[in-house]
């Protein structure tokens, strides 16, 4: 019997373990290892820390698929990988080895000149932490005066975390204020002019101050290039991602800043059986930006390639082509988004009803689990 093992409950393994669901793999044990049974969605944690969701609302819960799948789920992190052993180290010790191996772990948040902070450094990934802390954040602010929130990042996770931030902070009447700190590169950087017009037309509506230069922490806040210091009672990390430590010593070829080198199948360079996907990789034949719409569409892929590995049909493998211009959403704190879609930008509340409608839609997909599904395992 050959052994399917699926590292991390990520968006593109939800996708494998749907497939998994609707059919079956008949002689293959398939094992899925992540630290938690609950997915937390990253696309929803903007509307969640405005209150828009539950935690419930904002998360899969991974038990039921498995069951539907016939999948063994083992809660633990790996913590170490030897590729040419074919064997990975979990977090309480044990041994697991594989035939076929896909990895779907995500990445950390790079906090690299930030440590100084200590406890006022809060990275957005891992989510889970985020998910467990940000309630304690709302809490102190709610209760302290001039409580001084800062969010550093360019991209849209930290556009989206400050404008989140700031409405939550006034939903509770926190008498504090919100900064976004981006680098001297700028905002949304490879996005339209048009979509940064009006992202910074909106933090000035709504009062968040906007820095745009390199910072790094100090024992109570930010020191900035010029010199300037500002106070900060938190600091959320949204600055770019990196890959997990225990990649470098896994024997898998990795690029310079240590992520897994994989070709269009998603199927390393160095070792054919294994695969992987998301945050953790980087393709060999296109740029692509870390974002969760490529861990999505290429999930189907990647499902469909497993299948071909496993009846030894490598041949037939799929790739998966990333579109030019993908479609972002950006959440701006109360029910109000900004589109960013290539050249084209637009906003408004129907823009909020739009993303509601595809966030709800995808947590939906993978939480009714089809009863025929059930049965036949």
């Amino acid at each position: 019997m050959k052994r399917l093992v699926l590292v991390g409950g990520g968006h593109a393994h939800l996708s494998v373990l749907d497939k998994l669901a609707q059919k079956p793999l008949p002689g293959c044990e398939v094992i899925l290892i992540t630290p938690n049974r609950y997915q937390n969605y990253s696309g929803m944690l903007p509307g969640w820390i405005a209150g828009h969701y539950t935690r419930e609302q904002s998360r899969v819960d991974l038990q039921p698929l498995v069951a539907a799948s016939g999948v063994t789920m083992i809660t633990e992190s790996v913590t170490a990988m030897s590729a040419d052993a074919r064997s990975l180290t979990l977090s309480d010790g044990q041994q697991v080895t594989y035939d076929l191996l896909s990895l779907d772990i995500g990445s950390e948040t790079q906090t690299e000149g930030l440590s100084a902070l200590g406890t006022r450094l809060l990275p957005v990934k891992p989510l889970d932490d985020f998910f467990d802390q940000w309630p304690e954040i709302q809490k102190k602010a709610a209760h302290q005066k001039e409580y001084a929130l800062v969010v550093i990042g360019g991209g849209a996770a930290g556009v989206e975390l400050a404008f989140a931030a700031q409405y939550a902070l006034q939903r509770v009447g926190a008498q504090g204020h919100v900064t976004l700190v981006v680098s001297s590169d700028g905002m949304l950087k490879g996005h339209h002019p048009s979509v940064r017009r009006r992202v910074m037309a909106y933090a000035r509506q709504v009062g968040i101050v906007l820095y745009q230069q390199a910072a790094t922490g100090v024992v109570d806040g930010l020191l900035f290039a010029d010199g300037h210091r500002i106070y900060a009672d938190q600091v959320i990390a949204a600055t770019g991602a990196k890959p997990l430590p225990w990649l470098r010593q896994s024997g898998l070829t990795l690029n310079e800043q240590g992520y897994i080198l994989v070709d269009g199948c998603h199927r390393t360079l160095s070792h054919p059986e294994v695969f992987a996907v998301g945050d953790t990789c980087a393709r060999t034949d296109v740029q692509m930006a870390r974002s969760g719409v490529h861990a999505v569409k290429a999930g189907p892929v990647l499902a469909d390639n497993l299948y071909a590995v496993l009846a030894d049909s490598s041949a037939h493998l799929k790739t998966y082509q990333p579109r030019k211009s993908s479609l972002y959403l950006l959440a701006c704190g109360p029910q109000y988004a900004i589109a960013s879609w290539g050249r084209v930008s637009f906003e408004g509340r129907w823009v909020w009803r739009l993303k509601d409608w595809i966030d709800r839609g995808f947590i939906k997909r993978y939480s009714q689990i089809n009863e025929s599904s059930v049965n036949k395992n």
